[in-house]
């Protein structure tokens, strides 16, 4: 269940002191296989940290040999003294390993602000660490070494067709599109040209990891990296390829989803009836960002006005006095007014579904949120991130 599942990689998780608590805080995934292809998509936010910088510039050729994690601290708004601890971590791993700097990914994640001296001499340690402990069987330290508040590891595998998928994720806060705050390590041992990593990596995130808006919040360190090993030396169909990648990833989202910082529910929003797939995106997120909506989920109470009130804001394409909303499989709106009675509806189970039919045309999309809750509102403000 982790991202040495597929054949070709090792990986490793060590602890040098990052983290208060002395648990985990550096991981390196390295691609033994004969092929090093790897592809990757980053945070949308203007404001990108260091090594998102320079993994941008790492990945161009669709080469990556190996990635380099730190939980523990950002590297970010750090100057250029952080994107010289970034090269200066490619440079020491590619050393260990015997590959190019060029060929090595680095991603850090934690305090925005942290990367001193200090965080520097214990990134390049653990690095050399990690490399030293790498083994077939390091998935799961790795996946330990790159949490930060999240409370669960998160990973899963897909195998079929005679190749394999692996992965890994961190993420619990600042959960919003531009793939949410996340850390993500997929492995692969098919056979995948750069290009078609690319293409898969890029149409499995758009319906999975930018669907996730948890609280809203953009991060500066999004990651999401598909390393390709070939070690299976089975080209797959290309469809079974993406719908296998689109359920890991989205697997992966729902990880995400239910570990949300302080949530009590996990609510999926699905639009349905939307003129195009945008529409029904821009009207999903609509009512994953509405802070009215999700505080009365908190309060188990269905109250559908706020959906109405918060689809009315988009520029979607409907007749407000035209749609459907159902919670729970109970339509409590049908055509802008009241239709069953809204104490029919349980909202006490975290899992939570609501419903809305735009009777505007055949697209559908699928948003995953959260409530918003006192622990929310408690964590994030006893941790600075």
């Amino acid at each position: 269940m982790t991202v040495t599942a597929a054949a070709g990689f090792e990986a490793a998780g060590v602890a040098v002191g990052l983290k208060s608590t002395g648990k985990p805080d550096v991981a390196v995934v390295v691609n033994r296989g004969p092929l090093k292809v790897g592809a990757a998509v980053f945070t949308s936010n203007r404001a990108k940290a260091n090594p998102i910088l320079w993994s941008q510039q790492a990945v161009a050729d669709g080469v990556v040999e190996a990635i380099v994690l730190n939980s523990g601290g950002a590297n970010c708004f750090t100057g250029s003294f952080g994107f010289q601890t970034t090269h200066q971590t490619a440079d020491r791993a590619a050393e260990l390993l015997e590959v190019s700097p060029g060929d090595v990914l680095v991603c850090s994640t934690g305090l925005i602000g942290t990367g001193d001296e200090t965080f520097r001499a214990k990134v390049l340690a653990g690095t050399e660490a990690a490399i030293a402990a790498l083994s077939g069987d390091g998935g799961e330290s790795a996946a330990h070494a790159i949490m930060t508040t999240d409370s669960v590891s998160k990973t899963t595998t897909h195998t079929g067709g005679g190749w394999t998928i692996g992965a890994m994720a961190k993420g619990a806060g600042m959960l919003a599109p531009g793939l949410a705050t996340m850390l993500v390590v997929i492995t692969t041992d098919a056979v995948l040209t750069a290009a078609e990593a690319d293409a898969h990596l890029r149409a499995a995130t758009r319906v999975s990891f930018d669907r996730l808006d948890s609280d809203g919040c953009m991060s500066t360190n999004d990651q999401v990296t598909l390393m390709v090993s070939g070690a299976s030396g089975v080209t797959p169909d290309a469809e079974a390829f993406r719908f296998a990648l689109i359920d890991v990833c989205t697997n992966l989202a729902k990880q995400l989803q239910a570990d949300a910082e302080g949530a009590s529910h996990e609510i999926s929003i699905q639009v349905i009836g939307a003129a195009t797939e945008d529409d029904a995106v821009e009207v999903g997120r609509s009512v994953a960002r509405n802070n009215l909506f999700k505080a009365a989920i908190f309060g188990n109470d269905p109250n559908w006005g706020r959906v109405l009130a918060a689809i009315g804001t988009t520029q979607a394409a409907f007749d407000p006095y035209a749609v459907d909303v159902s919670f729970n499989g109970i339509r409590l709106c049908s055509a802008g007014a009241p239709d069953r009675p809204r104490e029919e509806v349980d909202l006490t189970p975290r899992a939570t579904s609501v419903l809305i039919d735009l009777k505007a045309g055949d697209a559908a999309a699928i948003i995953y949120s959260n409530d918003l809750t006192h622990d929310y509102v408690h964590e994030n403000s006893a941790y600075s991130s």
